[in-house]
């Protein structure tokens, strides 16, 4: 009976003791005993506490001292950071630096290129200096014989130069015939001077004796144009028969011009064609002028009537029947 009597006791009692540790473990914050007997820290767990419990006094110390110190005082008295502007101004600068990079490498690329492209230039400027030399002497030579440099003094064409020489021995040949159709009045002379357009070189004047002055061809009157015309016409044909290895002009052609002649004048022009007939060569003379017919042996006439033209030979073969064409 006493024995059961301390049983009960001592569970009564450790009942109670029960109920205190529950007890003392919710007021330290444990849902149970067990979770407290858990939490329990040993002695080394002890120290690391309290070694992290003084880490973070000392921090605590030095965050407090600094935010006594004026300046950070002052900060925590500014507006509130703008963080989401501010982040988007630094992704618009992160932006701006990329494109500035970008543009940078490819200003350096275009400079490499640029140092590239000088340097060939200075090498094709150093290669071209004898080609432009050659192409200036070339040009002033060109432009000498063109007749458009001004060391041309008498803006003469190479062309021109050339057949100058060869207009000299053409008026000379002509005079010798002028001479004589106009009873030795006038003489061909070649002409230097500048014609209407600034230039020279094919120039001819007459030499009148009459006056003893030189004068353009264009003061001529009609029948003396047509005269010297004709004069050098036979003039060319005879210095075109003086070439080495030149063609004989055996025939010459002759169309109007003769009713501009006086009596005199035309005597002293078919003299001149008849001692080219006397030379071997042909005459043929194109005219309406009805004093040729008496002047000119060997004719042939051209009739007009109702039926249509014929041709008609009179002369050297004289009473020949007319043949239509």
């Amino acid at each position: 009976v006493e024995a059961v009597r301390a049983v009960e006791d001592s569970a009564e009692r450790l009942k109670e003791a029960d109920g205190r540790l529950s007890e003392a473990a919710f007021r330290a914050g444990f849902d149970t005993p067990a979770a407290a007997s858990a939490a329990l820290i040993d002695e080394r767990g002890q120290r690391d506490i309290q070694h992290r419990l003084d880490e973070w006094q000392h921090q605590r110390a030095t965050v407090t001292a600094r935010l006594a110190e004026p300046e950070t005082a002052a900060a925590g008295l500014a507006a509130p950071a703008r963080t989401e502007e501010a982040a988007a101004e630094a992704a618009a600068a992160e932006r701006a630096l990329r494109d500035a990079a970008s543009a940078l490498s490819a200003a350096r690329a275009r400079c490499a290129e640029l140092r590239e492209l000088s340097g060939r230039a200075t090498e094709e400027t150093r290669r071209i200096g004898p080609l432009r030399e050659e192409y200036e002497r070339v040009a002033r030579l060109a432009g000498l014989t063109a007749g458009t440099s001004a060391d041309n003094e008498r803006k003469m064409r190479l062309e021109s130069y050339v057949l100058a020489a060869r207009l000299e021995q053409v008026a000379a040949a002509a005079t010798a015939r002028l001479q004589r159709m106009s009873g030795g009045r006038y003489t061909l002379v070649h002409s230097d001077v500048r014609g209407g357009r600034g230039r020279s070189g094919l120039g001819l004047h007459v030499v009148d004796a009459w006056t003893g002055r030189e004068r353009d061809t264009a003061t001529l009157s009609g029948g003396e144009t047509f005269f010297a015309s004709l004069a050098l016409a036979l003039g060319l044909a005879d210095v075109v028969t003086d070439e080495a290895g030149g063609v004989r002009l055996d025939t010459l052609f002759i169309d109007e011009g003769f009713g501009s002649l006086d009596d005199q004048t035309l005597d002293e022009v078919l003299d001149v064609l008849d001692s080219l007939r006397e030379r071997d060569r042909s005459v043929g003379i194109v005219s309406h002028v009805g004093d040729l017919r008496r002047r000119i042996p060997a004719q042939l006439e051209v009739v007009k009537d109702r039926a249509g033209s014929s041709v008609r030979l009179r002369g050297l073969a004289a009473g020949a029947p007319p043949q239509t064409p």
